[in-house]
C-alpha cells in the first residue's frame, strides 16, 4: 500500500531519486527515463479519457484498465530484480496483461475497414490524443529495450511486449474513434508538391 502523507522530501533535490528497492540514481538515468515516461504515456491517455469517455464508453473502461495496468509497468520497471532476488514478491506485468491487450485491440479493429494508407495523427479530439499517447508509448518502449539491450539491465519480457502491444493498442483506439465519426485522415503522399 502506498502512502503519502508530504509530497516534499527534498531528497531528490541533488538530482538523484530512489528506485523501488531504496536504491538511489540519478533522475537521468536509463531506468527512471523508462518509467517517467511510462508515466508520461499515462498522463496521456488520462487526456484522451476526457473526450474517449462521452464517444466510447466501451473504449473509456479498457483505458482505464490500461491506466492501471501503467503504474504496474511502472512499478515493475522502478523495482528491478537484486541478482540474488527471487522474482516473488515484486509487482510485475504478466503475460496476461498483454493477453487482454490482444483481445481487445481485436474487439475494437473488428469493425474497421483495412487500411490502404497511412494514418496521420488527427481526426477527432480522442483520436488525436491517443495519437499522441501512442507515440509516447513507442518512446517508452525503446527506453525500455535500450535499458534491457544497450545497459544490460534487467527488464521483464512481459513488460516490454506490454509496451509494444499498447502502442498497437493505442493506434486501433483512435482509428475506433475517428469510425464513430467521420473516418480517419489517411496521409496521401506528395498531395502537396
Amino acid at each position: 500500500m502506498v502512502i503519502l502523507n508530504r509530497i516534499y522530501t527534498r531528497t531528490g533535490d541533488d538530482g538523484s531519486t530512489a528506485l523501488g528497492s531504496g536504491e538511489r540514481r540519478r533522475k537521468s538515468d536509463a531506468r527512471v527515463a523508462a518509467y517517467g515516461t511510462v508515466d508520461e504515456c499515462n498522463a496521456a491517455i488520462g487526456l484522451a479519457r476526457l473526450s474517449a469517455a462521452t464517444e466510447s464508453p466501451e473504449l473509456d473502461a479498457m483505458l482505464g484498465r490500461i491506466q492501471n495496468d501503467l503504474f504496474d509497468l511502472g512499478a515493475d520497471l522502478a523495482t528491478p530484480p537484486a541478482e540474488a532476488e527471487a522474482e516473488g514478491g515484486r509487482l510485475r506485468v504478466v503475460q496476461s496483461q498483454v493477453d487482454r491487450l490482444e483481445r481487445e485491440i481485436d474487439a475494437l479493429n473488428a469493425d474497421l475497414a483495412p487500411l490502404r494508407s497511412f494514418v496521420l495523427p488527427g481526426g477527432t479530439p480522442a483520436a488525436a490524443a491517443l495519437h499522441l499517447a501512442r507515440t509516447i508509448c513507442r518512446r517508452a518502449e525503446r527506453l525500455m529495450v535500450d535499458l534491457k539491450v544497450g545497459q544490460g539491465e534487467t527488464v521483464g519480457d512481459p513488460a516490454i511486449a506490454y509496451a509494444n502491444r499498447l502502442s498497437d493498442f493505442l493506434f486501433v483506439a483512435s482509428r475506433h474513434c475517428n469510425h464513430l465519426r467521420d473516418g480517419d485522415v489517411l496521409w496521401v503522399p506528395g498531395r502537396d508538391r
